[in-house]
């Protein structure tokens, strides 16, 4: 079993404690996690880091509520949500949780600040003009002010990951995933994504959990987690 590793927050965010995931079936049934626990901290940057397989995707996952662990268990806030039914996840990953992915995945027909209002509409808490002043607003605070009405695809690479960074924090969650978010673009962009997911971290106390391939962006957040063969590794 991994041991645990915290960032020295008192109260963790988001955090997990002995997560086991098991993928496959008979021969090729892989032990992926053995035993993960891990804090995230409120306006922190954290790192995974790792070879290709050793399980820090799986880990990302799994806090994102997008998967269950076979053991183990992950903490929204305080509260217990591995074993919780899927209305009940559903609902916590769309309060809590914003998600950026390698791949921008925006929708082509839709404008930038349609896009970034698609979480909202999903929450259902807001009405249209609030929605759009919100959406406004963050594609302000990603850089991309005067460009909500630009169509998904007349946006350069760089352009549609900020959007996805913008439609990530649509509603306001304290914590914001990213699998891979500056594994697509190239040095300049990348560069870019980082700074603007760092500077929000700290500026709106956002806790940012990364995987990453990147170890030079790695080394510059505030905390460094390094996977091997499904355990946290010194």
């Amino acid at each position: 079993m991994s041991e645990p590793t915290a960032t020295g927050a008192a109260v963790p965010v988001l955090s997990c404690s002995e997560l086991v995931r098991y993928l496959g079936a008979g021969e090729n049934r892989t032990h992926v996690l053995r035993g993960v626990s891990f804090e995230a901290a409120a306006g922190r940057t954290h790192a995974v880091v790792g070879p290709s397989g050793c399980g820090k995707s799986s880990l990302l996952y799994l806090l994102g509520l997008l998967d269950r662990p076979d053991a183990g268990e992950v903490f929204v806030g305080n509260k217990p949500l591995a074993r919780a039914g899927d209305a009940e996840r559903t609902a916590a990953r769309n309060a809590f949780l914003g998600f950026v992915f390698q791949f921008h995945f925006l929708l082509p027909e839709f404008t930038a600040a349609e896009n970034v209002m698609l979480p909202m509409r999903k929450r259902g808490l807001l009405g249209e003009a609030a929605m759009r002043e919100r959406a406004t607003e963050l594609l302000d605070a990603v850089g991309l002010a005067g460009k909500a009405d630009r169509l998904a695809t007349h946006l350069s690479g760089g352009e549609q990951q900020r959007v996805a960074i913008a439609r990530a924090l649509a509603n306001e969650p304290p914590v914001l995933l990213a699998d891979e978010p500056t594994g697509n673009l190239d040095a300049r962009n990348s560069e870019t994504v980082f700074a603007l997911l760092s500077r929000l971290s700290r500026e709106r106390g956002i806790a940012v959990v990364m995987v990453t391939h990147n170890d030079a962006l790695a080394r510059r957040c505030d905390h460094v987690f390094k996977m091997s063969d499904g355990l946290f590794v010194p």
